[in-house]
């Protein structure tokens, strides 16, 4: 490292080192033995999320160096998928708003929302105004719009207006690391993929390295460590921490991604490390459900900002039966005492204020527009008037809540007093309300609605954390050189978090490891240095050809492909099969064969576009560079109908696989434009 802690734990006996500074050669070691990554002047991140990007953002603008492993085919992680949202409170977006909000409110809201160790709530808060702001600044991201979520007090979860902000955010840290590793030639950072963390290596009580698998490989890498390894949402094992600590959740589908096996969290206890809350899973009540696949494991999330516009949760006979504001478990269980299927019903005015996310769902085949809330009703086997009269309480209590906000016969969430008898009764009433209309234009009214059903979706529980992001033994002790961030880190939310706190937890909680863990290996010598200078100028974008290179398959070499004519979307449409499948997007022919057997989001996600042109649905969530950033060599050719009329699509150079996330990022992102509620089942996150 540089420094006289990291020269001991490099000269520490029992470890197999090379002084030389370079790679081991791997004809020193037996096969499958391990063998030395060097340098070791570096923070090692487990986890290529966003609290591991986070982490190794921060730990480079300290003057420090980084190695990012993912044990994926790409990053993203769950947060990827996260769709309504980053928390944060007296922001700049706030007071260019004329937002009233301070720290002190949302930490009441945090408290009241189920977290149990106020010192560690007190960081999560105070750090979100500058996490927000830090990516605005700092990565240029628009998270210029802010909503209301179910036990927020004040308006503070953040997004911007096209994309879903956890892909947005996470894919712009991602991009700024692969930019610092191209531009130092891997000098300053480092990303490898598919290499999985199997043991944390240890002297005299402290972390100094992490053995990982790479292919048939077993590699040690020295360094401080940062766990930023996810939950365990996704493990329905026999010997799972789901089935030791939660075996009532085991039949219950999931949002999470498969790669969501509790990781860290076992080899931090493997190591000495304490670890609190693991009973407290959080089941999300909005997992959509798409027709004809109700029974799929794995399912895509609604956003609760859904919710926040002024969606209205009703059961299969039209009634409301809770605030749908109130905290996620309390939603959740109020659907468990009534009828199902739910429906989540948004009007005009709430479907034009997140338009985007009813396009996307809409897309996904998991929401559908009816034209008349008459409709709905027809759907429902429910008489139109009963639901005008279920609109109107709605509209009503609304009315005098605003006239009499304290004068409500029921108690309101998170307090004061409530108008609203359905929610009322629950003991959780609805104080907030937003694009409200009147029972009498329920008939004519236009309404995006989906199918919700209760889903696996957050672990609050992982390893304890000091409020330095530092992990301690079940004494309290600090272990020295290892640090946990986002999910992974237990006590930071209780037994419930709030919508928006997970991207917050991420960044607030990456932010605070990175910085801490490059003052422990830097000490004085740590330094301010601007991302944007080890980065270097963003790449110039060329055009893209089609090579017909790495990517294509066997099958697809004997299709007729004329050069100056291009390819027909009938002889598109031919390649359907996991063996042989292409898709459109821009006036440009891909083969994505390759990617299925890695795919995120399962074969199924990409076989649904398969033979077919995907630009509108992949265009609502990709920046435009994506495929000639990342994958130039899967446009095998133009189409026909484009062929000397569509601009080619601008490419930048691609990042090396050998040094990054590479061209294996697409499958990420290929994975968002085809989640469907079968599909998700690697990515992002939820």
């Amino acid at each position: 490292f540089g420094s006289r802690r990291g020269r001991a734990f490099c000269e520490s006996p029992g470890l197999l080192l090379v002084e030389s500074g370079a790679m081991a050669p791997k004809s020193q070691a037996k096969q499958n033995e391990p063998r030395c990554d060097f340098p070791i002047d570096q923070a090692i991140v487990v986890g290529g999320g966003l609290a591991g990007m986070t982490a190794a953002n921060t730990v480079l603008e300290n003057g420090a160096k980084v190695l990012v492993l993912d044990k994926s085919s790409f990053c993203g992680g769950n947060s990827s998928k996260a769709t309504s949202g980053i928390n944060g409170s007296c922001t700049q977006t706030q007071k260019d708003k004329g937002i009233d909000d301070t720290n002190e409110l949302f930490l009441s809201d945090t408290l009241k929302g189920g977290a149990k160790k106020p010192e560690i709530a007190k960081v999560l808060v105070w750090e979100s105004g500058p996490a927000v702001d830090w990516l605005m600044q700092t990565f240029n991201l628009d998270l210029s719009l802010v909503a209301r979520l179910g036990g927020h007090s004040a308006p503070r979860t953040h997004r911007g207006k096209e994309r879903f902000p956890g892909m947005t955010i996470t894919y712009a840290l991602i991009q700024m690391v692969e930019r610092v590793q191209e531009n130092t030639g891997g000098g300053m950072a480092r990303i490898v993929n598919k290499a999985k963390v199997v043991d944390l290596i240890t002297n005299n009580g402290a972390v100094i390295g992490c053995k990982y698998e790479k292919g048939t490989d077993v590699i040690q890498a020295f360094g401080p460590v940062i766990l930023a390894t996810g939950g365990f949402g996704a493990d329905f094992t026999a010997d799972s921490l789901l089935a030791k600590y939660r075996p009532d959740l085991m039949h219950l589908p999931t949002s999470n991604g498969e790669h969501c096996t509790g990781d860290g969290i076992k080899m931090g206890e493997a190591v000495g490390a304490a670890s609190l809350d693991l009973e407290w899973v959080q089941v999300h009540p909005t997992g959509l459900v798409k027709v004809g696949e109700e029974d799929a494991k794995v399912k895509f999330l609604a956003a609760e900002a859904l919710r926040g516009v002024g969606g209205l949760l009703i059961d299969n006979e039209g009634n409301r039966f809770a605030n749908e504001l109130g905290r996620r478990d309390y939603v959740t269980g109020e659907m468990w005492k009534n009828k199902a299927p739910f429906r989540l019903c948004l009007n005009s005015l709430a479907s034009t204020e997140i338009h985007w996310h009813c396009e996307h769902y809409k897309g996904r085949g998991v929401m559908r527009k009816y034209d008349t809330g008459a409709d709905l009703a027809k759907e429902l086997g429910v008489d139109v008037k009963k639901m005008e009269a279920v609109w109107q309480a709605h509209y009503e209590a609304s009315q005098k809540h605003e006239k009499d906000p304290e004068g409500g016969p029921f108690p309101a969430y998170p307090s004061g007093k409530s108008w609203d008898e359905p929610s009322g009764k629950t003991g959780c009433g609805k104080k907030f309300y937003h694009n409200v209309i009147q029972g009498s234009q329920f008939a004519t009214e236009t309404f995006h609605v989906a199918i919700v059903t209760p889903v696996i979706h957050y672990c609050m529980g992982g390893l304890e954390i000091s409020a330095k992001s530092e992990v301690v033994t079940a004494k309290g002790k600090v272990i020295p050189g290892l640090y946990a961030a986002g999910e992974v880190a237990g006590g930071v939310h209780g037994n419930n978090r709030l919508g928006g706190s997970s991207l917050l937890d991420c960044v607030a909680f990456g932010r605070v490891a990175g910085k801490a863990c490059a003052e422990y290996m830097l000490g004085a010598d740590m330094k301010t240095v601007a991302l944007k200078d080890l980065a270097g100028a963003e790449p110039v974008a060329k055009p893209a050809a089609a090579t017909g290179g790495a990517a294509a398959s066997p099958a697809a070499g004997t299709a007729a492909a004329p050069a100056a004519a291009g390819y027909t979307l009938e002889e598109v449409a031919k390649h359907t099969t996991k063996d042989d499948c292409w898709v459109v997007l821009h006036g440009q022919v891909l083969n994505v064969t390759s990617f299925l057997k890695d795919h995120p989001g399962g074969e199924l996600a990409i076989l649904t576009f398969a033979g077919k042109d995907a630009t509108v649905e992949f265009d609502m969530i990709h920046p435009p560079d994506v495929i000639s950033k990342y994958a130039p060599d899967a446009v095998i050719g133009k189409l026909a109908e484009a062929a000397g009329g569509a601009a080619p699509v601008e490419a930048a150079p691609a990042v090396k696989d050998s040094l990054g996330c590479g061209t294996l990022f697409l499958l990420v992102l290929l994975a968002l434009w085809a989640l469907t509620a079968v599909a998700v089942v690697g990515g992002l996150a939820f």
